[in-house]
């Protein structure tokens, strides 16, 4: 079983792709269910963000495994397989391991160094732990990734370069200083707007949700943290929108939540309307409206072209050195775990031999004295215990330093050892069973 990652972003998709194939919160279980009860899935979890969407799979065969999740992601997107393959990105075993790993430390986002990544991984897995289709395998690969995370972040300062993509859109849209801003949604990414406009210095905040008491509670949080901020019903956006000078929406919805109907008349004065929605937020059309000035996900990747890499190369190599490092230590502990079932199993069949000729010394010698026996029984695992020390100690270091060699199946052929015997060892509980 390996690990295969199958996902398409900002990086392989145009921003149309992205949002025909984006899950909704409400409809992740859905789909986490149904990739794992393909053919070939064991594991799966599903990261869906504005500007990408991955599944990471623990599968039987790369070839299975891929069809089964393309399959899945084309269905989402209402796509033939076919159609969509130009737009995935494919990465298996180690590669896999090592895209996730630079994708959760932000080298993989549209603004490197960005932080938010890292809480969608966690939320993801959370969610996928939640729907009962994480494993030991991801649940270990997963530890391990935030943990990654966390030290590219302490230890580059990569983190404190990068800005969001909330705070790219916030620079597309100009000076907000003192000014009144309506965010359409109170989940993750809203409470990330709300953040960044007021460190921009906003004047006021008004928060909109389909739940009141999300919208109250991050008004309320904003509060606290000195900038004025009221809750309202998403039917009174349109009053709102009417006194403000920026619009933020992100909401999870599938069509748009802010049409021409929320732009009142406003006297000559620029509205500017950040879209942050995948799929998009914001009516096409309201982006025709004189005065209106529309910033979306494609805003802010024309940006970052134009601006070019920003100087954050020693930051960023010393990040991929990490990413490098960790990558290698966890396929090294990962090889050293599949053999060590074998050796446990070679240790378990050794004993069998000793107690096996213990009793058959027994039957033999049926007076030997009861002291001599227990002396020559100790001193008979001894030996055995010496001999096999060394060469269980070296096949685990061999086979944590090279992927060349299968050194668990060498010792099954050498010692004649139940096939069957190791991978009992090795799973404590049954894989859950495919309905």
């Amino acid at each position: 079983m390996s690990v295969l990652a199958v996902g398409l972003s900002h990086r392989s998709a145009e921003l149309s792709t992205l949002e025909r194939v984006a899950v909704p919160a409400p409809e992740v279980g859905k789909i986490l269910d149904e990739l794992q009860q393909a053919e070939h899935i064991s594991e799966v979890m599903l990261v869906s963000t504005c500007n990408r969407i991955e599944v990471y799979a623990v599968v039987e065969t790369f070839h299975g495994g891929l069809n089964d999740v393309s399959e899945v992601l084309a269905r989402q997107a209402g796509m033939a397989p076919a159609e969509l393959y130009d737009s995935l990105y494919v990465h298996y075993a180690g590669a896999a391991v090592e895209h996730l790993f630079s994708v959760t430390s932000g080298l993989d986002s549209m603004v490197v160094g960005e932080t938010q990544i890292l809480g969608q991984i966690r939320s993801a897995y959370a969610t996928a732990r939640e729907a009962g289709t994480v494993g030991r395998t991801l649940h270990e690969l997963i530890q391990t990734t935030l943990r990654v995370g966390k030290r590219v972040h302490t230890e580059t300062g990569l983190d404190q370069l990068g800005a969001s993509v909330v705070s790219e859109a916030l620079a597309a849209a100009g000076d907000v200083t003192g000014k009144h801003a309506v965010i359409v949604g109170a989940g993750s990414m809203g409470a990330l707007s709300a953040s960044q406009l007021r460190k921009a210095g906003i004047g006021e905040i008004t928060v909109a949700n389909r739940t009141d008491a999300r919208a109250r509670r991050l008004a309320a949080n904003v509060t606290e943290q000195g900038v004025p901020a009221r809750a309202i019903p998403l039917t009174s956006v349109a009053g709102a929108v009417r006194d403000a000078d920026i619009v933020i929406c992100c909401t999870g919805a599938q069509d748009a939540v802010f049409t021409p109907e929320h732009v009142l008349p406003r006297g000559g004065r620029e509205l500017v309307v950040c879209d942050l929605g995948l799929p998009r937020d914001v009516d096409p059309e309201v982006g025709e409206l004189a005065g209106v000035r529309v910033v979306d996900l494609a805003t802010v990747q024309r940006r970052m072209r134009e601006a070019g890499t920003p100087t954050t190369e020693r930051q960023t190599a010393k990040a991929t050195g990490i990413v490098l490092d960790e990558v290698r230590d966890y396929l090294a502990g990962q090889r050293s775990a599949e053999v060590t079932p074998t050796v446990t199993a070679l240790r378990r069949r050794a004993a069998e031999v000793v107690d096996a000729e213990l009793l058959r010394l027994d039957n033999r010698l049926p007076g030997l004295d009861g002291a001599v026996r227990e002396e020559v029984g100790r001193t008979v695992r001894r030996v055995v215990d010496k001999l096999l020390h060394a060469p269980t100690v070296r096949v685990k270091q061999l086979a944590a330093e090279t992927a060349d060699t299968d050194y668990a199946n060498a010792l099954r052929e050498l010692f004649c050892l139940d096939p069957q015997a190791p991978a009992a060892v090795a799973s404590p509980k049954p894989p859950s069973e495919k309905k």
